[in-house]
């Protein structure tokens, strides 16, 4: 019974520390429940240990994912109903991806000891959040980093470590716990207690006050400052964003805009996938697409000297495939790759696009489909008419302003989760991040919420400035520090019209990226290798004893 409650104390404390309704300094002591669990499986070297750690933190990873990810559910069937499986696929698999990990680290600390165990716990899970960026089922919003975004004042540092800082932090932080709660449990030596008290504050309270000093000393940095007007149509995506006629869409988008142009805006943000609503535009026919040319009409009459950014979604014919995205046309014998896309469009006759490369897993693409859709069949959540995987690019795109100094990243919604992808807009060049977002399909819910507060992780890594347009909201202005300085609630339709700051400076996260699970890698590859060997020849000494205990004996 005493297991099942350190499992479930774990799970509940992870789920207490997300945002957006969570406290995240509960993290540095929800492992414990779970280290001390494994702990005492180790020491009473009991059969099946794998086994039994694998199912104790099952539970708590259940708890944990449960609480942190459920509005994922209010995703909704064609017939209108929720979508039960878009949040019980990613629950029971990132539940298991997660169990693996701390049962890999449960399996080194029994073969090589406590030490050994203790340095591998924070390298390997760190390890597994990196592989959970960048493999083909990517789901990395769970990372441990991330539970800080709405307390910007304490993190940040992350602008030389990224959120595999703060992962690093609070396991760490955790161990220290464990540690001197074990010993204190063995000796009864109040020591431990006072101990346990001092590197707590140490650990917690000096990157807190580091934090602290350079939050308040932080000075915007500003090469120049241009005036942005985000636009937020609040459109129903199931309802109405696919249904209706994209040059109703593009004239009511416009519209709720228009009032706040002025002869000094400079952009205009329009969220992800914004038009043409139903169907897609030819990448091969830019400039002259009917739905780009009623935007560029509305420029001349109203300033013809700002750009627009906007979501759209774009397609590109070939006669031959020539991805493994592209899908054939029967009707007119061609190929065809979809893109969920931003463009920015220039007067006179100017369109730059990018393809966005980061892409929802089983809603924008089929992770792993030769392999698993022989299993599952062709099912993919309808978000935005398509059902198959969308193309790509391979390098982030810059948008660049032949008016003003402006370089923009046009960052695309999910995107705004990967740190080392976004820094790699900065490292292209560019001054300041515009992210473009419709995480309207699970309603009023914690999803779009979260989603806000991890783009404040994304400024403090790069220090940018952030306009951030959201269809339904939350449409807001972040600074280089991670506050949110201006916003447009849940649901209003309407404007918000803000400045941003351009700065060249890159940071020396940007300039290194995930540095810290590059090292992990490293670490943990030693590790596994040595405890490998030593048990390979721990083993052969056993062996080649029994042999010659076996000599002995035949010889008596």
């Amino acid at each position: 019974m005493k297991r099942f409650i350190y499992s479930i104390l774990s799970g509940i404390l992870l789920a207490l520390s997300w945002p957006t309704y969570g406290f995240p300094f509960l993290l540095f002591t929800a492992f414990v429940p779970l280290l001390l669990l494994e702990h005492e499986i180790t020491q009473k070297k009991e059969k099946y240990s794998d086994w039994k750690v694998f199912g104790f933190t099952y539970i708590s990873l259940l708890i944990w994912n449960y609480g942190a990810t459920q509005w994922l559910h209010f995703s909704q069937n064609p017939d209108g109903s929720f979508s039960w499986i878009a949040f019980i696929f990613p629950l029971v698999v990132n539940s298991f991806l997660m169990s693996l990990t701390f049962t890999l680290f449960h399996f080194i600390k029994r073969k090589g000891g406590t030490w050994f165990g203790l340095i591998f716990f924070p390298v390997i899970w760190i390890c597994f959040e990196k592989i959970h960026l960048n493999w083909e089922l990517s789901w990395p919003w769970l990372n441990l980093g991330n539970a800080f975004a709405n307390y910007p004042q304490s993190i940040q540092w992350y602008e030389a470590t990224g959120t595999f800082g703060g992962t690093l932090w609070v396991l760490v932080v955790n161990e220290i716990l464990f540690y001197y709660i074990r010993a204190y449990q063995v000796t009864g030596k109040r020591a431990y207690v006072w101990k346990l008290t001092f590197y707590c504050i140490l650990f917690i309270g000096i990157p807190i006050a580091i934090s602290l000093l350079i939050y308040q000393s932080y000075k915007e940095i500003s090469k120049q400052k241009l005036e942005v007007v985000l636009a937020q149509p609040a459109l129903d995506p199931y309802n109405d964003k696919y249904s209706q006629d994209g040059e109703q869409i593009v004239e009511n988008l416009l519209s709720s805009i228009e009032n706040d142009i002025t002869p000094n805006t400079s952009f205009v943000v329009s969220p992800e996938t914004a038009f043409p609503g139903r169907g897609f535009i030819s990448i091969n026919n830019l400039s002259n697409d009917p739905y780009i040319e009623q935007i560029k009409n509305w420029m001349r009459i109203n300033n013809p000297n700002l750009s627009f950014v906007s979501g759209a979604s774009l397609f590109k014919e070939y006669t031959t495939p020539k991805t493994s995205t592209a899908r054939y046309i029967k009707e007119g014998n061609y190929w065809v790759d979809l893109y969920n896309s931003a463009i920015q469009i220039d007067l006179p006759d100017e369109v730059q696009y990018y393809n966005k490369s980061r892409l929802v897993v089983g809603v924008e693409h089929f992770p792993y489909s030769k392999i698993l859709k022989p299993i599952v069949g062709n099912y993919m959540l309808d978000f935005g008419g398509t059902m198959e995987s969308l193309g790509t690019q391979e390098h982030p795109t810059v948008f660049h302003h032949k008016k003003n100094e402006a370089k923009i990243a046009p960052i695309i919604c999910y995107e705004s989760i990967y740190g080392e992808y976004v820094g790699g807009f900065v490292r292209r060049g560019a001054n300041v991040l515009f992210i473009m977002t419709n995480d309207s399909w699970w309603s009023d819910s914690q999803g779009h919420k979260q989603l806000l507060s991890y783009a404040r992780l994304r400024a403090i890594e790069t220090r940018r400035d952030i306009a951030r347009s959201a269809n339904s909201g939350i449409s807001a202005f972040i600074n280089q520090r991670g506050d949110i300085e201006k916003r447009l609630g849940y649901g209003v339709r309407g404007a918000l019209k803000g400045e941003v700051n351009l700065n060249t400076k890159l940071t020396f996260y940007v300039k290194y990226g995930d540095w810290i699970a590059r090292v992990s890698f490293i670490i943990s590859g030693i590790i596994i290798a040595y405890v490998i060997t030593k048990n390979i020849i721990e083993h052969m000494k056993i062996k080649r004893n029994a042999e010659k205990y076996k000599i002995l004996k035949n010889k008596n």
